[in-house]
This record gives structure tokens, C-alpha cells and sequence, in this order.
């Protein structure tokens, strides 16, 4: 699409979570290095809050890849489940193959057997729960029974919990107070700030092979940062567009009146401030506007 035209290799705001676009900035490094610390220590729960779209299943990835070989680790990132269907899903991940008819007791007793044969061989055991606020309060209640696994000395499972604010609100029911005194760790996400958002649009160009570090305008970072309100996902979004609105101009540069019209094809973004009365009578939106032109470029540069 745009590659050619601002000098990339490779997409350099897709949305799929890709750790070699991972922009440590202080708040998701800081979170990092609580939750290596934390684990390292043999803390039960941590937990981990962010606002939807603030790069908590990055992170999680991000984690996984930076634990060592003497962590073993069960991912799910659907918790939606039943508690027999989280000890069902944490024993397959742990490398068990217990039978579909099996008894939730017996299940038990096979994932505690399996957790001491872990912890005889020097591992740690990590659970990794994103989207944890979709946790039926039954479901989070079993996930602390089997932090209770434990020796003398040390305890067998390790849980994080990754969720949106709601988390918290579904912490605070009485039913789950003791899950609530179970939290050693908690960390709270932070959106980017004006300098974090150039940093993070820079970083993100530079891994997809971009040479030019200034792409983006000064004006169009803030005009960024104004409608994304700092939140990752939403730079991310808004950046890709400004750049296919650019390129359907033919525009090597993305400035502000590029962001603008991002921000008014993309729903969460917030634009009433922002956007200028449109100059074209055009019915197309503004980003569809832009594809059109491409979609007429592309055509013309085909034609025999």
C-alpha cells in the first residue's frame, strides 16, 4: 500500500501484538520489571490494570518471551470459563491429557502431581490470565483455590491477572475479598504522554525500516495525541490511517490536516475539537476520500 512511497519494509502500525514493535516507555518498562521482580520472588497474584488499548496483551507476550527457562508458564487469553473448564484448560497447558469424564477433584489432584513434579525439577509455575475482568467471580474463586498448592516453603502455582479497570470492580465484591488479600503486586498502566507518543510513532517507523524520523510533523504528533488520548492502540490506528490519507495525496510528509482526517473516519477517536468544517461537498469521508484517489492512481498506473 504505502510502503514504497515513505520508505518501509513491513506495516509499521499493524494491530496484531507483535513484541518487535514493543516501545518500552518508562510505564510498561516499570511494569515489566515488577512483574520479573514479583515472580522471581515466588509472589502468589500480581495484577495488572490498563484502560483498553494500552498494550496489556503486549505485555503479557512481552513477558512470556522474557522469562527464563527455569519458568514454566500456562497462557489463557479467553478466561471466560467455567471453574472445571479452567482446570481443565491449565492442566493441557501444563502438558497434561486427562480424560473428559474425569471428576473436578480428580483433576485437581493431577494438576497438584504434575505442579510438585515441576517444582522438583527446579521450575516455577506461572499462570498468565488476560482479559481477567471476563473471570465469572466462581471461576477467579478456583484460580485462588489452586494458589493454595503449595510446600513448606514455597508456593507451586503464580498467578497474573491482566484486565481493564473492571477488573477492579469485580475485586471489590465481598465473595472475592480473599482473592483481593491474595494481590502481593499491582500495577496500573498509564496512556502515553506527548513525548512517550513521538517516541513510540518513531520507534514503531524505525523497526519497519523507515530512515526519515521525521514523517510525522510536530503538529501532527499533537493533533495525535489529542485524539488518541495517549492510548496505544488508538496511535496506532490513527497513525496507519494518516498515513494511507497522506499517500492518497501523495504527500511524503503526514501533518496535521492528515491526522484530521483520521481521526474523523475512527469512532473512539475524539474529534469535535479537532476537525476544521470539511472544504470538500463530497459525501465520502474523509479517509475514504483518500482510498479513492489510491483506488484511481492504482487504476490509471495499470492502464496499458
Amino acid at each position: 500500500m504505502y510502503l514504497e512511497h515513505f520508505g518501509l519494509k513491513k506495516m509499521p502500525f499493524a494491530l496484531t501484538p507483535n513484541t518487535a514493535f514493543l516501545y518500552e516507555h518508562a510505564g510498561h518498562r516499570e511494569a515489566l520489571n515488577v512483574l520479573l521482580v514479583a515472580l522471581r520472588g515466588g509472589e502468589g497474584f500480581i495484577k495488572i490494570v490498563g484502560e483498553v488499548g494500552t498494550g496489556k496483551t503486549l505485555l503479557c507476550r512481552t513477558l512470556l518471551n522474557a522469562l527464563g527457562e527455569d519458568f514454566c508458564t500456562a497462557y489463557i487469553p479467553n478466561p471466560l470459563l467455567t471453574p472445571l473448564g479452567l482446570h481443565f484448560t491449565v492442566a493441557e497447558e501444563l502438558g497434561l491429557n486427562p480424560p473428559q469424564e474425569i471428576h473436578s477433584h480428580h483433576l485437581v489432584k493431577q494438576i497438584a502431581a504434575r505442579l510438585m513434579t515441576l517444582h522438583a525439577d527446579g521450575k516455577k509455575v506461572v499462570l498468565l490470565l488476560d482479559e481477567a475482568q471476563a473471570l465469572p467471580p466462581e471461576t477467579l474463586e478456583a484460580v485462588r483455590l489452586l494458589t493454595n498448592l503449595e510446600t513448606e516453603t514455597s508456593k507451586l502455582l503464580q498467578v497474573v491477572l491482566f484486565g481493564q479497570p473492571e477488573l477492579d470492580v469485580l475485586l471489590a465484591q465481598p465473595s472475592l475479598r480473599q482473592v483481593k488479600q491474595r494481590l502481593s503486586f499491582c500495577y496500573q498502566l498509564q496512556l502515553l504522554d506527548r513525548t512517550q507518543l513521538e517516541g513510540y510513532v518513531t520507534y514503531r517507523l524505525a523497526v519497519a525500516g523507515c530512515e526519515q524520523y521525521d514523517i510525522f510533523t510536530s503538529g501532527a504528533l499533537d493533533t495525535l495525541r489529542k485524539g488518541s488520548q495517549g492510548i496505544p492502540r488508538l496511535v496506532t490506528i490513527l497513525a496507519h490511517k494518516a498515513l494511507m490519507v497522506a499517500f492518497g495525496r501523495g504527500d511524503h510528509r503526514v501533518k496535521r490536516r492528515h491526522v484530521r482526517q483520521a481521526i474523523a473516519d475512527t469512532e473512539d477517536a475524539r474529534s469535535s475539537r479537532l476537525l476544521r468544517p470539511p472544504r470538500s461537498k463530497s459525501r465520502l469521508g474523509a479517509l475514504s476520500a483518500g482510498l479513492a484517489r489510491l483506488l484511481v492512481r492504482d487504476a490509471w498506473s495499470r492502464t496499458p
